[in-house]
């Protein structure tokens, strides 16, 4: 991405989606966007306010019928100026639309310019510009919460309180240094290690999110095990609502995995169908099963598919080491083909929760519903009334800073110089201050945003 002047430059794009629609929205910021609605509308733009009329180009041809809807800044999403254009959603239009204003001087937006501007002009953190992609990308009810919630600064807020309390940390040590002459006392390095304590729980507290937040973004992984012939394939069908997998009486069918995401309460699961775990697999077999044990070693939840009509199965030592109580549902299948499950459980259940339905007819399938947002609903990591869910750079910028934080508290521990307990507290600041974006990383900035869509 190169560089950007966003005090000249006046950018442009398409801020919805390419096709026919209803609509289409074209979005300009910069200083030229009052100009470019007089000329555009022969009116002078209201801020604030939706300016009806013909666009028309710059040659007097009218190209629409439009709605203009002009944000004067600093109050505007990105901190300029901003013109946004509604006009009827045929491409064609929308694409005449963006030729006209960049020959009026507006120069194409690259992909994620827009929040990229809102972050240097100070209307939003770096997380809150992420919560723009959560919120954009978002698949359930969870996700759209969570990403709605760092986009209002749940985040900021729980990073502010860690960054005030290292302030106060840092002041008190940095007092010392001002006064070579002084060590610090045992009193006072006793508050500092306090300090640096609940600023470490703090942190902690936040990478504790981080894997709740993958699944937010990615869905709940969830592989449905079981012996071949058991049912999984019907009921991964009966979970997507469509026959997604091939369904056979023959054992064996499935010899590779299938996934599919599909939202089940305030939940997104990506359900993976495997082969069957068979104890005498043929070679072909055997290949689906490796991949099976594959897929089971990435799970975060299991769905043990058990046929009621048959003895319980021999399964691999692999599984049955990832599988436990707070992960797994037992699936008791074709209870429609018998008076009571068959199957033995006495070693295998070990306080896992059993659902018993039928694929077939659908019986029980409500309740294997509720059992499984149960079991997505313990993912959950809340911070008091709010729900954070940190990404993978978060997650680094947390670790760097509890490095720091171990070596000032070794420092403390070891009656070590003030200087280098300072410098490690600095760090700490620093890495923090990295997440909400208190930094000057030119291509850390560019690397981040160019994840964004175009018109975002």
């Amino acid at each position: 991405m190169r560089k950007m002047d966003s005090s000249h430059d006046t950018i442009v794009a398409l801020a919805t989606p390419v096709g026919t629609s209803a609509i289409a929205v074209v979005r300009a910021s910069g200083p030229q966007c009052a100009e470019l609605a007089r000329a555009i509308l022969g009116k002078t733009p209201r801020a604030r306010f939706a300016l009806h009329g013909d666009y028309r180009d710059r040659h007097g041809v009218v190209i629409d019928d439009v709605v203009a809807t002009f944000f004067a800044g600093p109050k505007s999403y990105t901190g300029e100026d901003v013109l946004e254009i509604s006009s009827h959603g045929n491409p064609f239009i929308a694409q005449k639309i963006l030729e006209d204003l960049l020959a009026r001087g507006c120069r194409a937006a690259e992909a994620g310019e827009f929040s990229r501007r809102a972050f240097l002009n100070g209307r939003i953190d770096l997380s809150q510009a992420e919560a723009v992609m959560d919120l954009i990308h978002a698949r359930s009810e969870r996700a759209l919460a969570a990403a709605n919630q760092q986009l209002r600064g749940s985040l900021g807020r729980h990073l502010s309180v860690l960054t005030e309390e290292l302030l106060g940390v840092l002041a008190r040590v940095e007092a010392y240094i001002d006064f070579p002459d002084e060590d610090l006392p045992a009193e006072d390095r006793g508050i500092v290690l306090e300090g640096v304590r609940r600023v470490m729980a703090g942190a902690d507290r936040l990478l504790a999110t981080q894997h709740y937040g993958e699944l937010l973004r990615d869905g709940i992984k969830t592989v449905i095990v079981g012996e071949p012939n058991a049912g999984k394939s019907s009921l991964l069908n009966r979970l997507v609502g469509r026959e997604r997998a091939l369904v056979s009486a023959e054992p064996g069918t499935t010899r590779d995995f299938i996934e599919e995401r599909v939202i089940i309460g305030p939940h997104c699961l990506r359900l993976i169908d495997t082969a069957g775990l068979n104890p005498s697999p043929a070679p072909l077999e055997k290949l689906g099963m490796e991949k099976t044990l594959e897929r089971a070693a990435e799970a975060d939840l299991f769905l043990l598919v058990l046929d009621a009509t048959r003895p319980r199965p021999e399964l691999p030592p692999e599984l049955l080491a990832r599988i436990d109580a707070g992960n797994a549902l037992i699936v008791i299948n074709k209870i429609d083909l018998v008076a009571s499950a068959g199957v033995s459980l006495s070693q295998l259940i070990e306080q896992k929760e059993i659902v018993k339905i039928s694929a077939r007819t659908g019986e029980g399938l409500e309740a294997l519903v509720a059992a499984v947002v149960r079991r997505a609903e313990a993912f959950r990591r809340d911070q008091g009334d709010e729900v954070i869910a940190i990404n993978a750079r978060h997650a680094a910028a947390l670790e760097r800073a509890k490095v720091c934080l171990q070596g000032a508290m070794a420092h403390l521990r070891d009656d070590g110089p003030v200087e280098l307990l300072a410098s490690d507290l600095r760090g700490a600041l620093d890495a923090l201050g990295e997440i909400g974006g208190r930094i000057d990383n030119e291509r850390m900035l560019d690397h981040l945003f160019a994840t964004f869509c175009i018109g975002k």
